[in-house]
């Protein structure tokens, strides 16, 4: 884990996560370096600093990235507009649920991030899901070098990533390269869904997980015999329960397990563990939309996988990383142990000689996402060599 901030790990896992979406150190530098004595403040006048410092460089690449537009070189212009977004997200991801500002600054990373991806010409398109009288934003990724309906694989979000951070990390990408299309969704709780239309989390993922599939069966471009669902951090807990409900899946995968979600709150309570985001508690009654914390408290009792993955019969992937900081690899063997009528289960630990030994190898997503990338090739048909 590179660790800027000897003392914060929370930011640190920002920044990490930063050069996993394609931050470059110059930048980071810039950014982080008058950072040092605010990473040691309280949450509120830190995260402000933060806040200015990141979006100060983002404010800096769009002004050069107009510069490029006004000079036709629109690729440069696009990829300037993509690091911007990445800048823009890291900061906003680090506020406090209702801080001044916020959200025009989650507006401005959306127009930017989307005007990246035109202006680059990138393999990536904004659709709409209906759900719940509204719809959920989503980003789907066609599979390359593939002739007709191609397997696709859902992903989706943890407590605070967004669709956004994971297309960035290289996911999609990568399974494109292996003829298998990609739907990152901000499902209820997580990005847009909360952000914008206030749909907040559910611990019954198979609600929304169902109404993916059946907008999935709209199209012509995606094979229904071969449809998979990932998930990464809490999505750990999101996907295997959906899979587990909606037999239309064909296998699943988490990133990082979280088979007990509802022991970890009651750890953190206690003071054990890592928090992802600064705000910690505010932050999570805001996802599930408790008014209070014994509210969230009781909101955290059903999320939970016992008695629940005997259901899964597909092939089924649990990674983690061996030195997770917030969810024990004890959780992840758990998962494993109780898939025992899935045809193909498999226990992935990544350890130093692989990297990735964080949570959700947030510290180094690689050689952890290429092995999930050629696991889901396998599992759905797809290729795994050119």
């Amino acid at each position: 884990m590179f660790k800027y901030f000897p003392t914060n790990y929370v930011w640190n896992l920002s920044v990490d996560l930063a050069i996993e979406m394609g931050a470059r150190i110059g930048e980071i530098e810039e950014m982080c370096a008058p950072l040092q004595d605010a990473a040691r403040q309280p949450d509120a006048e830190g995260t402000r600093a933060f806040r200015e410092s990141w979006a100060r460089m983002a404010d800096k690449l769009c002004d050069l990235a107009g510069e490029d537009e006004q000079r036709g070189r629109l690729i440069s212009a696009g990829d300037k507009y993509s690091r911007a977004a990445i800048y823009y997200l890291t900061a906003e991801r680090l506020q406090a649920h209702g801080a001044p500002g916020r959200a025009a600054l989650y507006r401005r990373f959306l127009d930017v991030f989307a005007k990246g991806i035109a202006l680059a010409g990138e393999n990536c398109q904004r659709v709409e899901i209906p759900y719940d009288g509204g719809v959920l934003s989503a980003l789907y990724v066609r599979a390359e070098n593939v002739t007709g309906a191609a397997p696709l694989l859902v992903q989706v979000n943890g407590l605070d990533s967004t669709k956004e951070m994971k297309y960035r990390v290289g996911l999609p990408r990568w399974l494109a390269q292996r003829g298998v299309s990609s739907l990152v969704v901000d499902q209820p709780g997580t990005g847009e869904a909360l952000r914008l239309h206030g749909m907040t989390a559910v611990y019954d993922s198979e609600r929304w997980a169902s109404k993916v599939v059946d907008w999935l069966e709209t199209r012509a471009d995606v094979d229904l015999r071969r449809i998979g669902m990932e998930g990464v951090s809490l999505g750990g807990y999101y996907c295997p329960r959906a899979v587990a409900f909606e037999p239309r899946f064909a296998c699943g995968v988490v990133w990082g397990a979280n088979h007990d979600w509802r022991d970890v709150q009651k750890k953190r309570l206690a003071k054990e563990g890592s928090f992802p985001v600064p705000h910690y508690w505010e932050h999570v009654r805001w996802v599930w939309g408790a008014k209070d914390m014994g509210d969230f408290m009781r909101i955290a009792e059903n999320v939970h996988l016992d008695g629940v993955l005997d259901r899964i019969r597909v092939p089924f992937l649990v990674t983690h990383g061996e030195k997770d900081s917030q969810i024990p690899l004890a959780w992840a063997e758990r998962t494993y142990e109780q898939l025992v009528n899935s045809p193909r289960r498999e226990l992935k630990v990544f350890t130093a000689r692989e990297g990735g030994v964080q949570h959700s190898s947030f510290d180094n997503s690689a050689n952890a996402g290429a092995y999930i990338a050629d696991w889901v090739a396998e599992a759905l048909r797809g290729r795994t060599a050119l």
